[in-house]
């Protein structure tokens, strides 16, 4: 049986997927308007993965971040490819700035849990 971290993950590959799957349906939807099911189900089921994803336990600003980040990137790359929108250089900074904060967001979790636990050695902690 997997572990509720790797469960976790897998419900999260699952709604970036299914809500990537929803936008780009929903730009091919305006030509083809049977796509519209496919938009509202890739957009329940990405809504459904990322609730999953918080019952295994991941925290929120983590699993929302990389969720987001992903959507952003994917569908941007995908839409260049599929629909030949354009991907600009300033588009690509802003892409991996946005994979950046998710990094931050996600080592961030990480050293909290850690300090949680009594494990690490650092003392700086944002005031409240």
């Amino acid at each position: 049986m997997k572990t509720p971290k790797a469960r976790g993950w897998l419900f999260l590959v699952i709604a970036i997927v299914s809500e990537v799957s929803a936008s780009l349906s929903l730009k091919g939807a305006l030509d083809h308007p049977g796509l519209y099911v496919v938009v509202a189900i890739g957009y329940l089921v990405a809504f459904a993965g990322l609730a999953l994803v918080l019952r295994t336990g991941m925290a929120l600003g983590v699993a929302y971040g990389i969720w987001g980040a992903s959507g952003v990137a994917l569908t941007a790359v995908l839409s260049l490819v599929i629909f030949g929108e354009p991907l600009t250089l300033v588009m690509g900074i802003g892409i991996v700035v946005v994979i950046a904060g998710v990094l931050c967001v996600e080592l961030g979790a990480q050293a909290a849990h850690r300090d949680a636990a009594g494990t690490s050695t650092t003392t700086g902690r944002i005031a409240r």
